[in-house]
């Protein structure tokens, strides 16, 4: 083996010597010896319309005139399989790592270990943010992460635009304290620079014994400051439903709001989010605000399980695509059953730091039009990262598939958009963490905490309201329309009732006779027969009828 190492090594470094350099003529390659040539560039003088051409189209164009060279470029491609491509690269890696051990500088450095582990995390790493090479420790602290309980400094990383940034900061840990916020990029930890580590080794460092210090160099973006921050590793107790409790009246006036919030998924959190609204409900909460700004995500059966609470059961709330072609599609839906049926309006909030699995729940509520999301884009975190164990304890976290919502939008580097968009500054971003820290502070700072003024809450607040004024109306509607529809079943019979009165009111038209006094002795003349008028024609009907001359 080590032969053939230096083997690869002399060669490769007969070809420095011998390749032309880019001002050379195409020529000057052409009369370099064959012994001293690699295996490379044969398949290159194949034109590109060939060697992009697959195998099954070669018969259909057999019938053509093929020149001398792509004819010899052809049969060197049938014989030789497509798993060349992939000898040829291993080939270079091993020459280059032989060459890297054998002329570095520094030979404790080079030990086929260290140099494996480097080239295997930097592959992984080159892929997407979130697929990383796990040694052994590492590997064993994320099987403790999705406990009750770790150790740390209580942040979440992840590399944004090619930058080790801090997702999410939990307001009861030591990073809270020395107040590092959601977005400040990672410059050093202790004395390593990141630029020289990759995210497996980061988060080693970050994590330790309970106890011990850590000194982080941090980048605030948003004032462009570079500042250290000192803090002590502890034991993290991972409390996710936090703040459970229905709304002062000053902010939601006649109505009664609740509101908790999720630090992150785990497995005790469906559970506790069930009995955190079970309470809420007995209080008489008419509407909900569910908090999960700075939520990293974690377990996606516990995320399914809280989207469950305000959806019928077995509904489809995410859909799993993996490689294209490979067919691999694979639905996830609610629990099918549920403590108690919550049909009041229900609001979101989403920022920044809001990853994956809270990502998840905001956009199938959203999607389903069971709730209206406030605040800003989220991370944009929606993929599926599996863990496949290797060898002596180390691990391959590699992203397998992508999130789809019910209505097909893409999470993954796109985020969830809000209904309401509502942002915060720097400043308010830590006026915030110091709110949801006001346990943990003194008296006079907890004064100062409680001045603070939530105005992505206060959104999420008027959302509410004007959901609940809305459904107050619509019932209203209703009752007044399924009332008349009540009467004109009822108003046949009584329909026919006025008729006759219409008819006795119609006679009284003589009423116009005083509009002109001239004509009035006329009719009275007629209508008196005590007057001169002529009267014989009225008289002898009542002289037949009963004999009035001879009482006359």
């Amino acid at each position: 083996m080590t032969k053939m190492a230096i083997f690869f090594a002399l060669t490769l470094g007969l070809v420095i010597l011998t390749y032309p350099s880019p001002g050379f003529s195409q020529t000057a390659t052409d009369k370099t010896p064959a012994t001293e040539a690699p295996a490379e560039p044969a398949p290159k003088k194949v034109s590109p319309a060939e060697t992009t051409a697959p195998a099954a189209d070669a018969p259909a164009k057999t019938d053509k005139p093929i020149p001398a060279k792509s004819k010899a470029a052809k049969t060197v491609k049938k014989t030789l399989p497509d798993e060349d491509d992939a000898f040829e690269q291993i080939q270079l890696f091993t020459r280059v790592l032989e060459l890297v051990r054998q002329s570095y500088v520094d030979p404790d450095k080079t030990t086929y270990k260290k140099l494996i582990s480097s080239a295997l995390e930097g592959m992984l790493a080159d892929l997407d943010p979130h697929s990383q090479f796990m040694h052994a420790k590492v590997f064993e602290q994320l099987k403790k992460n999705t406990g009750s309980t770790y150790e740390g400094v209580g942040i979440t990383i992840s590399f944004r635009n090619e930058v080790l940034s801090i997702v999410t900061v939990r307001e009861d840990g030591p990073a809270a304290r020395a107040n590092v916020l959601p977005g400040d990029q990672i410059i050093k930890i202790n004395s390593f620079l990141i630029k020289d580590v990759g995210l497996s080794e980061a988060v080693a460092l970050l994590k330790g014994k309970p106890g011990e210090s850590l000194k982080l160099t941090l980048r605030r973006p948003s004032t462009k400051k570079v500042f250290e921050v000192e803090m002590v590793r502890e034991i993290i107790k991972q409390k996710t439903v936090k703040d459970v409790r229905i709304l002062a009246k000053t902010l939601t006036g006649k109505h009664k709001i609740g509101y908790a919030r999720i630090l992150q998924f785990s497995e005790p959190t469906a559970e506790e989010f069930s009995t955190a609204l079970d309470k809420l409900e007995n209080q008489g909460m008419e509407a909900f605000i569910l908090d999960l700004r700075n939520n990293p995500g974690g377990l996606l059966h516990s995320a399914i399980s809280v989207s469950g609470e305000f959806v019928a059961p077995g509904t489809l709330v995410l859909t799993t695509e993996g490689r294209k072609g490979l067919g691999i599609i694979k639905p996830y839906r609610t629990p099918g059953s549920k403590r108690r049926q919550r049909t009041y309006p229900v609001a979101i909030l989403v920022n920044h730091s809001s990853a994956s699995g809270s990502e998840v729940v905001a956009g199938a509520l959203q999607d389903l039009n069971r709730a209206i999301i406030v605040g800003e884009t989220s991370f944009g975190k929606g993929s599926v990262q599996s863990i496949m164990p290797v060898d002596n304890g180390t691990a391959v976290r590699l992203t397998t598939a992508k999130y789809y919502t019910p209505s097909r939008r893409t999470i993954h580097e796109n985020g969830v958009f809000p209904n309401i968009v509502s942002t915060l500054t720097s400043e308010e971003e830590q006026q915030l963490m110091r709110w949801w820290q006001r346990d943990s502070l003194s008296p006079a700072e907890r004064k100062k905490a409680e001045n603070f003024h939530d105005r992505q809450l206060d959104r999420a607040v008027d959302a509410m309201k004007g959901a609940l004024i809305y459904a107050q109306r619509k019932t209203e509607t209703t009752k007044k329309s399924v009332a008349k529809d009540a009467k004109k079943t009822a108003l046949p019979a009584v329909t026919k009732k006025p008729e006759p009165k219409a008819v006795k009111k119609s006679p009284p038209t003589p009423s116009k006779t005083p509009a002109h006094p001239k004509t009035q002795k006329k009719p009275a003349s007629t209508a008196t027969p005590k007057k001169t008028n002529s009267v014989p024609p009225a008289q002898p009907k009542p002289e037949e009828k009963k004999g009035d001359k001879t009482s006359q």
